[in-house]
């Protein structure tokens, strides 16, 4: 279900990207239509939080998922048609957005309810591997579709992928649930989880991290289009067989992750730094061959990552508090990743496809270095209060 769900949205945002740069040759407006998808999470995700923690949530996920589908068969008639405009697919990016925005946290922490306390640990890891790879498959399948059928198939295939995932959160029986402690309806409870957050540093500081990454790394739509148009000049075809290998190389970052377990601070702020690194060496590689095979690691290092860090924050945080939480960690994320479409198009307009792709790449590891060093401090300045009250 997580899989399917997360699949079937990429495919439609992979679909509006490729729209909005057939219809504007732009990077630019490409980098506008990433932004209108996530920025929404930014402005309605503290809200959306509330929301997770206070109605149950296999109702919020029927809901969100049937809006889904209908948005899927509208797009796709509408493109089918022919008289889909730049204004309209703006417009589906932004609705597009603000449904995320609660159905996302809502799959993070339904988990929890699902396998119960005793299995929890792995489980999350696993749902969070099985939604990064969704949103790494999804664009490569929607760039198959859109190569052959056009972007109205990749529509309309979200559609149907919609109507199983919503058939199969129907047949979840209720009773066989394990519901948490549920949020209290008093004044207060948004601001809740920002105070939460912010009295826990080791948890701001992970957060913090990955909506950098979000903004100087999570950027493929933009740079993979560029560089299928500008750089290799094999049009929807190599931007199809680009996101495919990307998503390879996802399969790989969600078996190493699942192998390697939680992964500790250190880990997450190396596989941050590798991110970058990955994405820098791609950047220059002097063939087509050569830079998709880099791709394999970008896909791998950008997954180890997500899957990693997204499962550290929810383990961070109490049953109660984690769907605000987690509509924090995730508007962070998706809405860097709004922001850095924006700069990737802009440094790509400006500077060419690799030389953006060597700054973001060089950003995503400074911002690694960065973070770490504060971890490293953070560690240093509590691990004597704790000696101390040992003692």
């Amino acid at each position: 279900m997580q899989l399917a769900g997360s699949l079937g949205v990429w495919m439609q945002r992979l679909a509006q990207d490729w729209l909005v740069l057939q219809l504007t040759g732009s990077p630019a407006a490409v980098g506008a239509a990433v932004a209108l998808q996530f920025l929404p999470m930014l402005v309605v995700g503290p809200l959306a939080g509330l929301v997770v923690d206070l109605f149950p949530k296999r109702r919020i996920m029927m809901v969100c998922q049937s809006v889904i589908v209908l948005l899927g068969i509208g797009l796709a008639a509408w493109a089918a048609s022919g008289t889909l405009t730049v204004w309209v697919v703006y417009a589906s990016c932004v609705a597009l957005g603000i449904i995320a925005a609660v159905d996302q946290p809502t799959r993070q922490v339904f988990v929890n309810e699902v396998v119960g306390d005793a299995a929890l640990r792995p489980a999350i890891g696993l749902n969070n591997a099985l939604s990064q790879l969704g949103g790494m498959a999804g664009p490569a399948l929607g760039g198959l579709l859109i190569a052959q059928a056009g972007p109205a198939a990749a529509f309309a295939a979200n559609a149907l992928i919609g109507v199983g995932v919503l058939g199969l959160i129907m047949a979840i029986r209720t009773n066989e649930l394990h519901p948490g402690q549920r949020a209290g309806r008093g004044r207060g409870q948004v601001l809740a989880g920002l105070h939460y957050v912010r009295e826990r540093p080791r948890l701001l500081l992970l957060i913090l991290l990955a909506g950098l990454l979000g903004a100087f790394g999570m950027n493929g739509p933009v740079v993979l289009a560029a560089f299928a148009e500008r750089v290799w000049h094999n049009g929807v075809e190599g931007f199809g067989l680009f996101n495919t290998v990307s998503a390879v190389g996802a399969l790989a970052g969600a078996l190493l992750a699942a192998r390697l377990g939680t992964m500790g601070r250190k880990g997450i702020v190396a596989a941050a730094g590798l991110f970058g690194l990955s994405q820098l060496l791609a950047a220059l590689m002097p063939t087509v061959g050569l830079f998709t095979a880099m791709l394999v690691v970008v896909g791998m290092m950008t997954l180890l990552f997500l899957t990693s860090a997204a499962t550290a924050v929810q383990l961070e945080a109490g049953p109660a508090i984690r769907g605000r939480v987690m509509a924090l960690y995730l508007p962070l994320l998706l809405g860097g990743h709004a922001l850095g479409g924006l700069l990737a198009g802009w440094l790509t307009e400006q500077f060419g496809v690799r030389a953006g792709l060597v700054a973001t790449g060089c950003l995503g590891m400074l911002s690694a270095m960065v973070i770490g060093l504060l971890l490293w401090r953070h560690g240093r300045r509590t691990r004597p209060a704790v000696a101390t009250t040992g003692a």
